[in-house]
């Protein structure tokens, strides 16, 4: 029994030396909670969304009010006035918006005169949670509107919601293609890159490129080099059998291929080169298993894959902003549920591109090319 407790205390006193163990434990699972619990908050909140009144009559007025008060209570919405229709379509295509609402001429009269009055929606069905709570606000926005009379037969007076969906119906399962995409791309940083370094260090082989004239640059560049080219193979795979599985179809043919094919290199890029930072001095595969998880759970849900970024917390949202999974979702849904062009997904592609060019220059900085 003696021996047993003996090999015990050497097991305890192994974890109480190595800090990182010991936060990984403890202030973790903490952040996962944090992370987890705020980017699946179960209530929609903050979606920016346009009125446009061309009625400027008592009942929209009516209308217009009830959404404020929706706004100041359960937030489901943050609504903004607007004049222009084609503007505010063309700010929901760019997703600035997450839909308008258009109150047509007359709309005060036709309520009045019990004429079924009629307003518009427009809505990017590519976000299907989004365009639910938005059509459960407009619904609520409707029961506002007093009538004078209660009537056996159906109210003609009150307001009739046509949706304009500007996009084709997407199931659940094409959904969650551009986020299995970005998963595929960071388990491939996990396995390639900056780990194959880790293993070397921690099995004693290192040493052979260490002995050659290669400069730290030129040693993360090759690193960087071979991960981009299997993290894009095993990307491309997953998007070719999400699109088959799916039966997505993709717009824009030959050029919405190579905006994803770049979107893809420069999210592996990215992600490869803070992988390089992060682990550049790291010799064993335990803590690179810890990072990995760490940073799955952090990069990966607050990225709007799965639930709209706008109804995060005022912090997970900031954080959001310098999250490049966010970026590269944007861009995805954007080419393959909205056939968009290059210049809808220029300022992801710009923000890839710096966020690469700023890790790949610290990985190369904190590089360890000693023994």
């Amino acid at each position: 029994m003696g021996r047993v407790l003996a090999f015990v205390e050497r097991d305890l006193r192994k974890f109480t030396r190595n800090p990182v163990i010991i936060f990984s434990s403890v202030c973790l699972p903490m952040v996962y909670l944090l992370v987890l619990g705020n980017s699946f908050q179960g209530t929609v909140k903050n979606l920016p969304f346009a009125v446009i009144d061309q009625d400027h009559g008592p009942y929209a007025k009516r209308m217009i009010e009830r959404i404020a008060s929706i706004e100041a209570g359960p937030g489901t919405v943050e609504h903004i006035i607007m004049l222009d229709a084609g503007k505010a379509e063309a700010d929901v295509r760019s997703g600035r918006l997450k839909g308008a609402l258009i109150i047509p001429p007359n709309f005060s009269k036709s309520v009045s005169r019990g004429t079924s009055p009629q307003v518009g929606l427009i809505v990017d069905n590519t976000d299907a949670i989004s365009t639910a709570a938005l059509q459960r606000v407009m619904t609520e926005a409707f029961t506002y509107l007093k009538v004078d009379a209660i009537s056996v037969r159906p109210d003609r007076r009150i307001p009739q919601l046509r949706t304009l969906e500007l996009y084709r119906k997407l199931d659940y399962d094409a959904s969650i293609v551009p986020g299995a995409v970005i998963m595929a791309i960071f388990m491939g940083t996990m396995t390639t890159g900056a780990f194959s370094v880790v293993m070397d260090r921690f099995q004693g082989v290192h040493e052979a490129y260490l002995s050659t004239p290669l400069t730290k640059g030129e040693l993360t560049l090759a690193i960087l080099i071979s991960g981009v080219f299997v993290t894009t193979l095993i990307a491309l795979i997953v998007l070719g059998a999400g699109i088959r599985l799916t039966d997505l179809e993709v717009a824009s043919g030959l050029s919405a291929y190579l905006a994803i094919v770049m979107v893809i290199m420069l999210s592996a890029m990215g992600l490869l080169s803070m992988m390089c930072f992060l682990l550049a001095r790291i010799d064993h595969p335990r803590i690179v298993g810890i990072f990995g998880g760490f940073l799955n759970i952090i990069l990966f849900f607050p990225s709007g894959a799965v639930y709209p970024i706008e109804s995060f917390p005022p912090w997970l949202r900031a954080f959001s902003k310098v999250n490049p999974e966010s970026y590269a979702v944007h861009a995805l849904k954007s080419i393959l549920f909205k056939g968009m062009n290059w210049s809808a997904v220029r300022d992801d592609l710009i923000f890839l591109s710096g966020f690469t060019i700023v890790m790949y220059t610290l990985a190369t900085l904190n590089f360890k090319r000693t023994l």
